[in-house]
């Protein structure tokens, strides 16, 4: 299918809203690849497909982390890009992956950009502060970098997703055979990698009988995974409520032993 001038609009004013750090979306909901997919593939017509793409782009990055102002990949770029791809061009989830994948590392080039340019506001805060300005100083917090944002995220994924569609057809013709079958099977291993990376945080300390007894439940109980996360939900709130209590009455024994020890 061809995207319309209207959809590759959409699809970069989607981008936009996703890292434009507006309040209630971005990082915690519409940057996920599952979100961002789905509003794609509703965009162009075809929601389901979309939610499933975005889903299975979502698993690579299951243990993402920005720290220190560091973007290790841009997920919303692959999310949004990948899935516009993979309906256009008629790909299979582990191809539309194994193309999203560099797509989300060469959008890290947008967000240093950012970061780069949005120095240059502060300076112009200040000039406004000095100048006892104060009713100004909401434009270089928040109008001009949201101008430079839609600039620097929703045009070029507008042309991209416009231009890119309409060759990408094509380009699976081209690479089809061999490198076509190298790029499914990478794609199907990247969500292992995700999953793996989040096993690394998850299987630590106390969490390790958690993950064990979860891991059985789900393969052994036969239950919905609604089910499953009412109980995962439950367990975690005894024992946070439990790990609370413990270290209460840790902390009054530490508190009677210090007064014992003065009173001697």
């Amino acid at each position: 299918m061809e995207i319309s001038i209207i959809q590759a609009v959409l699809c970069g004013i989607v981008y936009w809203l996703a890292v434009g750090n507006l309040p209630f979306v971005g990082l915690w909901s519409l940057q996920r690849p599952l979100v961002c997919g789905l509003v794609t593939g509703l965009i162009l017509g075809h929601p389901v497909q979309g939610a499933v793409i975005g889903a299975t782009i979502n698993l690579v990055y299951l243990g993402f982390m920005s720290a220190g102002g560091s973007m290790p990949a841009d997920m919303a770029l692959a999310g949004i890009l990948g899935t516009a791809y993979a309906i256009a061009g008629g790909l299979d989830t582990d191809t539309a992956l194994a193309l999203a994948v560099p797509i989300g590392i060469l959008g890290t080039i947008v967000w240093a950009g950012r970061m780069t340019f949005d120095s240059f506001f502060v300076h112009i805060a200040d000039n406004y502060i000095e100048k006892e300005e104060y009713h100004k100083i909401w434009r270089a917090n928040v109008l001009f970098p949201q101008i430079m944002c839609f600039c620097m995220t929703a045009i070029p994924c507008a042309f991209a997703a416009y231009f890119g569609a309409n060759y990408i057809q094509g380009i699976i013709n081209m690479l089809s055979g061999k490198v076509l079958t190298v790029f499914q099977i990478i794609g199907g291993l990247m969500p292992a990698l995700g999953i793996a990376i989040t096993l690394q945080y998850i299987f630590k300390g106390e969490s390790r009988i958690f993950l064990f007894a979860g891991f059985l439940l789900a393969v052994y109980s036969g239950l919905p995974l609604l089910t499953l996360g009412i109980i995962a939900l439950i367990v975690a709130i005894v024992y946070v409520q439990m790990t609370s209590v413990n270290e209460a009455a840790a902390a009054t024994a530490a508190y009677d032993d210090e007064d014992d020890e003065e009173d001697d």
